[in-house]
């Protein structure tokens, strides 16, 4: 099979090493089951929206083909070319002709565009050509930029076309002719471009690209970027990089400059550029990210809040942050081979990313809550799924990841091959392949089989998971290494030699730390990397969610279900609770006690899962009785 390299591909000073998008077949599970629904409904659907959103006419205006004023947002481009890198991962995962033909439409309609000096905006070339460069702090120019040249590594690495990839260097040239040798020192607000010209400097060996990278990273702190009415921390302008001890502002923009500022150092070798993002990367994880693994507390600026101000009503944690956070965690990862950064990944996975998708591909989430009540007030923008919207940054993002996914489950070294997600599937990598079956995160029993392995010394690492208590391996118990993997190394593999990975997926109540005040005297649910909320849809009689308290002595009892209506495949938990009947005094407080005499039966859903069905209350957290 081809080998085809995924989204990130840094230099050989990266600890373990990327397999290719083709090295891992995904066959089963949830994991399977997103691919599937991305392809035959997501994709279409984004594809269809490339038109009716404005993104591809707005383009064809800037060519001088089309007439009209510009629709919707000044950075509307960066939807199309998030949703070209998402066919072009696709395609390189199941090659379909539409999807080339697509990519070389567009690429038609952007060479049309482009300006001769390589400069290309729509929204700044119809309406405000004289501003070209002149609002950094909020025009997103460089931010699309960054979109337009990731679709063109995709594109170029999955073999689908050959016309992107010349636009987007016109582009990372005419960047690297303003600001980096043209002397012009402006940074954009929205952080990605980073990311996005050293993976270009990857693909093409161009020097100028990293050297501009490292420049945009470097001058941030430095007060070069104006303020566009939010403040500094906004856009990660307070401080430089180097001196900035945890995350702060614009969530999606703060993970986007992490990614960044760890794919500088996998290419140069700073390592005060990997130290002080594990130092916010440590802080993030212990203060500011919900049990979802979302980031994002707060809906006045997309923001990160302050250490352990995680409200659950009021959690923002934005679809798109919790991508941004899966490329950070990925890179972390290759750049250390530790497996706590994997560990996250799978909780941002399972949990805060794929809630942002309803089970039929139709519907996506921008902000991820963790609490709704019944007489939801806001916009159902803020508390339901919906088909699209006017910024649409997330559903094409969440497509160019789900069509990537197979690249972020393993890894190669020169001692062989890591597994750090487990999907039934096929793994290639470190010279050797293996079989993966499971019916993970289902159920916790991983069958490992060779199927092919070099003929000297070969090992097989596999992550065990922090929350797996008791772990056995071909029932043993098994103590993984201090960097959270289970090794394997021996000589003699042979073609069916078969370890077997038994996590313990005993489901538990978790607590908060008592300063995340908010949820203060409350639990939530998790079993295996799945956390679990409660919604109205599940609950006997009468009962309403919002009067539901666990039993302090409550063993929560798994229930599968094959086909739960809405929701599909699942494990449910049912738990022993009371319903809290609070003495009405007027206002909403009394100095009486509470009433708990009702014994119920309360019934939980993976988070995942949730908002499939009737649209009623929800509530990850849950006050203890």
């Amino acid at each position: 099979m081809d080998q085809i390299p995924g989204p990130a591909v840094p230099s050989a000073r990266a600890v373990l090493r990327p397999i290719g998008l083709r090295d891992a077949r995904v066959t089963g599970g949830p994991l399977a089951r997103w691919q599937r629904v991305n392809r035959e409904t997501s994709i279409p659907l984004g594809l269809e929206r490339m038109e009716r959103s404005g993104a591809l006419p707005n383009l064809r205006r800037a060519a001088g083909e089309r007439d009209g004023q510009f629709q919707g947002y000044r950075f509307q481009d960066s939807d199309l070319y998030k949703q070209l890198e998402a066919v072009a991962w696709e395609h390189a995962r199941a090659p379909d002709p539409r999807y080339t033909a697509f990519i070389e439409r567009a690429a038609a309609v952007l060479a049309a565009a482009q300006r001769p000096d390589g400069y290309l905006n729509s929204h700044y070339q119809v309406v405000k050509p004289e501003k070209i460069y002149a609002e950094l702090e909020y025009s997103h120019e460089m931010y699309c930029a960054g979109h337009l040249l990731q679709a063109a590594v995709a594109a170029s690495r999955a073999g689908a076309g050959d016309t992107l990839l010349p636009v987007a260097r016109r582009l990372a040239d005419h960047l690297v002719q303003v600001f980096l040798t043209g002397g012009n020192d402006g940074i954009d607000g929205h952080a990605e471009v980073e990311t996005a010209l050293i993976e270009l400097h990857r693909l093409t060996g161009d020097p100028a690209y990293l050297d501009l990278a490292a420049k945009l990273v470097d001058n941030r702190g430095k007060g070069l970027i104006r303020d566009s009415g939010m403040g500094p921390l906004y856009a990660q302008d307070h401080l430089p990089v180097r001196e900035a001890d945890t995350p702060v502002g614009h969530a999606v923009r703060q993970l986007y400059l992490e990614a960044g500022v760890v794919d500088l150092y996998l290419e140069t070798g700073d390592e005060s550029l990997l130290e002080c993002s594990v130092r916010r990367w440590e802080d993030m994880v212990a203060t500011k990210t919900y049990v979802t693994g979302g980031n994002g507390s707060r809906h006045d600026g997309e923001a990160f809040g302050e250490r352990y101000e995680l409200p659950p009503d009021r959690a923002y944690s934005e679809s798109c942050a919790a991508v941004a956070s899966i490329h950070w965690n990925w890179r972390l990862l290759l750049a250390t081979g530790h497996g706590r950064y994997a560990d996250l990944l799978e909780r941002v996975l399972f949990n805060a990313f794929a809630a942002s998708t309803s089970a039929d591909g139709r519907r996506f989430c921008y902000v991820n809550p963790l609490q709704r009540r019944n007489d939801l007030v806001e916009d159902a923008y803020l508390g339901r799924r919906r088909e699209w919207f006017a910024c649409a940054c997330c559903p094409p993002n969440i497509m160019r990841l789900v069509a990537s996914l197979g690249g972020y489950l393993a890894t190669w070294s020169e001692a062989g091959l890591q597994l750090h997600q487990y999907a039934e599937g096929v793994v290639s990598g470190g010279g050797g392949r293996v079989r993966v079956d499971t019916d993970y995160p289902w159920d916790g029993l991983v069958r490992v089989t060779v199927e092919e392995a070099p003929a000297g010394e070969w090992e097989l690492a596999l992550r065990i998971p922090s929350w797996s208590e008791t772990t056995y391996v071909d029932n043993h118990l098994a103590q993984p290494h201090e960097d959270g993997y289970f090794r394997i190394r021996r000589s003699g593999w042979r073609a069916g030699d078969t370890v077997e990975l038994n996590l313990d997926l005993t489901p538990r109540l978790l607590r908060p730390h008592h300063r995340v005040d908010a949820v203060r005297g409350s639990a939530v649910l998790q079993r295996g990397p799945l956390v679990y909320c409660f919604e109205q849809a599940d609950q006997p009689g009468r009962v309403e969610v919002d009067d539901l308290a666990i039993a302090r002595d409550a063993v929560p009892r798994p229930v599968p279900r094959d086909d739960l209506p809405g929701v599909g495949r699942t494990v449910l938990l049912d738990v022993d609770a009371v319903v809290v009947h609070e003495p009405r005094d007027g206002l909403p407080y009394t100095s009486k006690s509470l009433a708990t005499s009702t014994r119920v039966t309360a019934t939980a859903v993976p988070y995942f899962q949730w908002d499939n069905r009737d649209g009623g209350a929800m509530r990850v957290w849950i006050p203890l009785a």
